[in-house]
């Protein structure tokens, strides 16, 4: 006689349930692209633009210094760590949002 199947550990799964977990990886990815997109820009306007206008920003001083200067030796390696401080404290709110949203379909579950 063959053995009988194991019974199926998981229910089936709930149709809200599974529309709330998509919804939330939907919004998760969305803040994460809108992010990265506004990130990437500011760090486009502060590499390239300073240099590409750097005529313009000459007449604009800091500390002394013209613009354009201090962007291309301080300002732009200062901008780019920052973006990449915001971009790792932003995400790692978000991924915790994501989880907790997880987590709770998860809850739903049992």
């Amino acid at each position: 006689m063959p053995p009988e199947p194991a019974p199926s550990i998981s229910p089936e799964p709930d149709p809200e349930q599974q529309r709330r977990l998509v919804a939330a990886r939907a919004a998760h990815w969305r803040r994460t692209r809108r992010l990265t997109f506004v990130l990437l820009a500011l760090w486009l306007i502060t590499g390239f633009c300073t240099v590409y206008f750097a005529r313009e920003l000459a007449h604009v001083s800091v500390f002394g210094w013209p613009l354009s200067f201090y962007m291309a030796a301080q300002g732009a390696a200062l901008v780019c760590l920052a973006i990449i401080g915001f971009y790792a404290w932003r995400m790692r709110r978000f991924d915790r949002l994501y989880a907790r949203a997880l987590a709770n379909g998860a809850q739903v579950a049992r």
